[in-house]
């Protein structure tokens, strides 16, 4: 039983004495009684600020308790006050609960359950008063750091806007020739700065209970083989043969978050490829019965170092890595497996591991698929070792080729492979994006010779993408990108408009013999060797014929210029302010093809500059940069057309330069 401090401001000593033995007396409290005899000690005593209940006497000498009690309150004692008085009087009654006293007793009634239960009450309701102190002082606590770290995500991502801009702008020039491989440790390092980035933040996000669960329907066969394809470069990069396989049949929708999913998953592959320096990572899919529900299971395996036993719990605490680990110099925050643990239980599932020193770890990834009783279910089996040895083409091609993708990373890796056998790639991120960049190049006289099409995206998928294309009378061909290897795959494909399929993972000899049939091989060309895709940028400039007319608000003058350099090679001529007053004048300076502005401006929001494009009705297409999330919900005043997140890379600038010239021709 904790003690209960209570301060017994009282002048004659029989009351006290009575008051005492009465106060020792009652059972569920531990007291420990403090007297003050005098005024002047019992504002001593109200200063320390330290008891839990007081108890005051209205006639002190020259003094009344009235006084005493304001100065108690004004001097910042918070714990409740009860009156004593010698004589019942209800005006006394009513000043003394107007100065701020809990109750109004008279002496007499010291020792009945009155006076016991008005104790009780004044303690109960100081700790609720307690209560709702500490709530309010926690919520301002995170309502504080919240504010913090979108203050700190905006100040780190700038200046990794010009970090990673400037270095993929020397990677894309002949000034960095020499220098590649120093400029691509200065990329691999800044990406990883990012990453770290975000798993600071999505953990803060986690703490404060902010992080947002968004279900939708999701091809759980594409999103895996996506992943698949991502790491395997890493894979191959070590030596390692990766596999990838369902062990039952799987449905060919689950109902999910995607973006958490693919999360989750690609943290504890990636964590698999790190610790195994040998051997190889074995990727399986199955529908298994867990916790009394049938939830789909993504087992991870290697033959790493493995994990103690009495560690096995720890590594899914923040910032935890088994002491051996570090001892190798592994990278990484010890953020990924807290993170993804807690992103698995918020999809309705949970992580289970199980793993052995020196023979490798099992990593079950259980998650909830919703109702799935009326989804059809078929296998996926990627069982191919991925082989370490140099793709060879025979010959250099030219030609123009659309690589259609919602996944950045995918579009990025397909173009630099093809790329590297001299064709020029543009991307899109949907296929409504595609058609409008189909439409402008064909009116520019600057076809593109193929089309690589995922099938799955947001907005508009492959399919009703190339049923529009053909219904419009476009026959340049289209492969499809897709993770369904299934029966009728191909037929379904062709029936829509499909020229031919490429299973993900994409096997760089099968994109070749694609390549080979739809494009020109370049005179005079020599043999060329495709080397393992490392993790810089490509050099694959946009071309357009129409230059661009953009305006861009930004206040750091580093990272207005490397975005302003990039979108000039992107074909943009780009005009950069520093402030929303210069933003706002500029507006009416000429016709902007696309406003970009930073959310977070030293004279103010950039929303009032978007407010203003809004006011004077200027027909632009808007985009906002910014360090932190933003939710567009949260904003259906504003007309933006994009949000883009610091910091800004080559890849996103041709989306969205892409995004503006489908805009443009809409």
């Amino acid at each position: 039983m904790a003690t209960t401090r209570i301060l017994l401001v009282e002048d004659d000593e029989d009351d006290y004495v009575i008051a005492r033995d009465v106060l020792e007396e009652i059972s569920f409290l531990d007291i420990e009684l403090i007297r003050a005899a005098n005024v002047s000690a019992a504002y001593d005593y109200l200063k320390q600020n330290n008891f839990d209940l007081c108890l005051l006497d209205y006639q002190l000498g020259a003094f009344n308790g009235i006084e005493v009690l304001k100065h108690a309150r004004a001097s910042g004692f918070s714990a409740p006050i009860i009156m004593l008085t010698g004589q019942a009087d209800s005006k006394l009654d009513e000043q003394a609960l107007d100065a701020g006293a809990a109750d109004y007793l008279n002496k007499s009634e010291i020792g009945t359950g009155r006076f016991i239960r008005s104790i009780r009450y004044a303690l109960a309701r100081r700790d609720v008063e307690r209560e709702r102190v500490e709530r309010l002082k926690a919520e301002a606590e995170n309502e504080s750091k919240n504010r913090f770290l979108a203050h700190l995500s905006h100040e780190l991502r700038t200046p990794l806007t010009s970090i990673l801009g400037y270095t993929e702008l020397l990677l894309n020039s002949d000034k960095g020739a020499q220098a590649a491989v120093e400029l691509d440790v200065i990329y691999r390092n800044g990406k990883h700065l990012l990453n770290l980035l975000n798993d600071v933040l999505d953990l803060s996000k986690i703490a404060a209970d902010r992080l947002e669960i968004n279900t939708s329907k999701v091809d759980v066969g594409s999103l895996i083989v996506d992943v698949y394809t991502l790491l395997r470069v890493n894979a191959i990069d070590k030596g390692l043969n990766i596999t990838l396989a369902s062990t039952t049949p799987i449905p060919t929708i689950i109902t999910s978050d995607s973006t958490r999913l693919r999360q989750i998953i690609i943290n504890v592959v990636s964590n698999a490829i790190k610790f195994t320096d040998e051997g190889e990572i074995n990727i399986a899919l199955s529908m298994d019965d867990h916790a009394g529900k049938e939830k789909l299971c993504v087992v991870v395996k290697d033959t790493g170092i493995g994990i103690p036993a009495d560690k096995l719990e720890e590594i899914f605490s923040p910032f935890s890595q088994v002491a051996d680990v570090i001892s190798k110099s592994v990278g990484g925050s010890g953020l990924g497996l807290a993170i993804s643990s807690t992103l698995a239980k918020m999809l309705g599932g949970e992580i289970v591991v199980e793993s052995k020193i020196g023979e490798g770890s099992r990593f079950s990834i259980y998650i909830d698929v919703g109702d799935v009783s009326n989804v059809g279910r078929e296998w996926l089996r990627f069982d191919k070792q991925a082989s370490t040895a140099p793709k060879k083409l025979e010959y250099s091609l030219e030609g123009k080729v659309l690589v259609v993708d919602d996944l950045r990373d995918i579009r990025s890796l397909v173009g630099h492979i093809i790329s590297q056998a001299g064709v020029k790639a543009e991307y899109a991120a949907n296929g409504a994006r595609a058609i409008a960049v189909i439409e402008s190049a064909q009116q520019a006289g600057k076809p593109f010779d193929l089309v690589l099409m995922d099938i799955h995206m947001p907005e508009m998928d492959g399919k009703q993408a190339v049923t529009l294309l053909r219904n419009k009378g476009y026959s340049l061909p289209i492969v499809a990108l897709t993770a369904a290897s299934m029966r009728g795959s191909y037929e379904q494909l062709e029936i829509c408009g499909f020229n031919g399929m490429l299973s993900k993972p994409v096997d760089i000899d099968k994109l070749f013999q694609v390549l080979n049939s739809y494009l020109i091989r370049k005179e005079n060309a020599k043999p060329i060797q495709v080397s393992p895709v490392a993790e810089s940028p490509a050099a694959v400039p946009i071309n357009s014929s129409t230059e661009l007319s953009i305006l861009l608000v930004e206040d750091d003058p580093d990272a207005a210029n490397a975005v302003a350099e990039l979108m000039g090679h992107l074909g943009a001529q780009v005009s950069v302010v520093n402030s929303v007053k210069h933003g706002c004048e500029q507006l009416q300076a000429k016709k902007w093809d696309a406003v970009l502005v930073d959310k977070n401006l030293t004279d103010g929001s950039g929303f009032s500059v978007i407010t203003k494009i809004g006011e004077q009705g200027i027909s632009t297409y808007v985009a906002v940069v910014s360090g932190d999330e933003i939710s567009l919900a949260a904003h259906p005043e504003l007309s933006i057309n994009e949000v883009l997140l610091k910091p800004l890379q080559l890849g996103a600038l041709k989306q969205l330069v892409a995004n503006i010239r489908g805009h443009a021709g809409a």
